[in-house]
């Protein structure tokens, strides 16, 4: 949205920013800081939901509660007003009462009440210290006696009914779809569990994890058009790596026995919503292990990964669970092919035989050059589909 296009309010994004610039001056010459410079929180969200999920309606407990976050909701009704806060592990709400917040705040702003709902706004990050209380409609709610503004907000969110729909501006805009789709969050932190996760278990297994250089002489160990940059002092092209295959197989041969990286790859082509020209990659080498040994630890990887970020092995996924007690089976790409197509190539002697077969199956073929293209092309369009459960998925290239 440009800055003369309308918000939600129907103003545009200049006149609502100016109209917030002029609260923060107002706060100012009130002798109130807008953007403070610390605060304490003794509770979250969740753990006050959870901690106190039994509290009666109409009942208030004389607990102190410090908690701050940013206001998602604001409803004033004279003498009372009700916010909703949002941290970063959910919300609650916030009860204010006049004459308790110009009680307890009477020396240090004797118009308090006023300036907290007049001169905010939904966006801002407010601090807050009361006890707790469910109200009779029964919502939990932090009964406030004093607030801190902790930083004033210039610019709205997107509106509170449809959210950041659009999926292009929620990938270039991650910070704004984290705070009007919650539910995002736990995505962020579930990856974080599963990167944890693996670098525990590889250090549990004597891996040790070396960072490569991200600039490189040479784009090797995959092929991808890569990103080149300049190095002015050696004057020389550089380029972005597009995998850490090369350099971790030079620590093999230095005398490491078993290394990896979880680490940044850069490739110089398409973008989309499912295809980010950075990307991270997870890279195991190990001497004196086969192909077994490497399936066996991916297997035990994906399990620990789970069992750390979902705490089971029953993992649910777009309407489906999946399920990844072990031992998963293990297939030969040829076996799996052969299960779904009926044809099995390691028979077929010439590319034109397996170039017909694959086409009565109703496979195209157009481009391949030997067998195994023909073969992976089969896989691709008439076995990748099919995979979906881990005994399933063990495929012996």
């Amino acid at each position: 949205m440009s800055a003369d296009q309308p918000s939600s309010s129907g103003s545009t994004l200049a006149e609502v920013r100016a109209a917030r610039l002029q609260k923060v001056e107002q706060l100012k010459a009130a002798g109130l800081n807008p953007y403070a410079y610390r605060w304490q929180s003794s509770h979250t969200a969740q753990a006050l939901q959870t901690e106190f999920q039994d509290l009666a309606k109409g009942e208030e407990v004389e607990v102190d509660v410090a908690i701050a976050g940013r206001i998602l909701a604001r409803r004033v009704f004279g003498k009372l007003a009700f916010f909703n806060l949002q941290d970063e592990t959910g919300t609650i709400q916030l009860y204010l009462d006049k004459a308790r917040i110009q009680g307890e705040m009477a020396q240090q702003d004797d118009q308090a009440f006023s300036h907290l709902t007049q001169l905010t706004d939904v966006g801002d990050f407010l601090g807050v210290r009361g006890s707790l209380k469910r109200t009779d409609k029964g919502e939990l709610s932090v009964y406030v006696r004093t607030y801190t503004l902790l930083t004033k907000a210039l610019l709205p969110l997107p509106d509170k009914w449809h959210g950041l729909t659009d999926i292009a501006k929620r990938y270039r805009q991650r910070y704004v779809d984290l705070i009007v789709n919650p539910t995002v969050r736990e995505t962020f932190r579930r990856r974080a569990k599963i990167t944890a996760s693996l670098r525990r278990y590889l250090d549990e297994q004597g891996f040790i994890e070396i960072e490569t250089p991200v600039l490189n002489a040479e784009a090797g160990g995959a092929e991808a058009r890569p990103f080149i940059t300049y190095h002015n002092t050696l004057e020389l092209d550089l380029y972005l790596r597009i995998a850490t295959e090369l350099h971790l197989k030079r620590l093999i041969v230095g005398g490491f026995e078993k290394v990896f990286e979880l680490g940044r790859v850069f490739r110089n082509e398409g973008i989309s919503t499912r295809h980010n020209p950075e990307f991270t990659t997870l890279e195991i080498y190990q001497a004196y292990a086969d192909y077994g040994d490497m399936m066996t630890l991916t297997e035990a990887l994906v399990i620990a990964a789970a069992q750390s970020s979902v705490g089971s092995l029953q993992v649910p996924y777009q309407g489906q669970t999946i399920d990844l007690t072990p031992p998963w089976r293990r297939v030969t790409m040829q076996a799996a092919v052969a299960e779904q197509t009926g044809i099995d190539f390691t028979a077929l002697p010439t590319v034109a035989a397996a170039k017909s077969a694959a086409v009565e199956a109703g496979i195209t073929v157009e481009n391949c050059q030997t067998v195994g293209q023909v073969m992976n092309e089969a896989f691709e369009q008439r076995v990748e589909a099919t995979l979906i459960h881990p005994p399933l998925c063990w495929i012996i290239r």
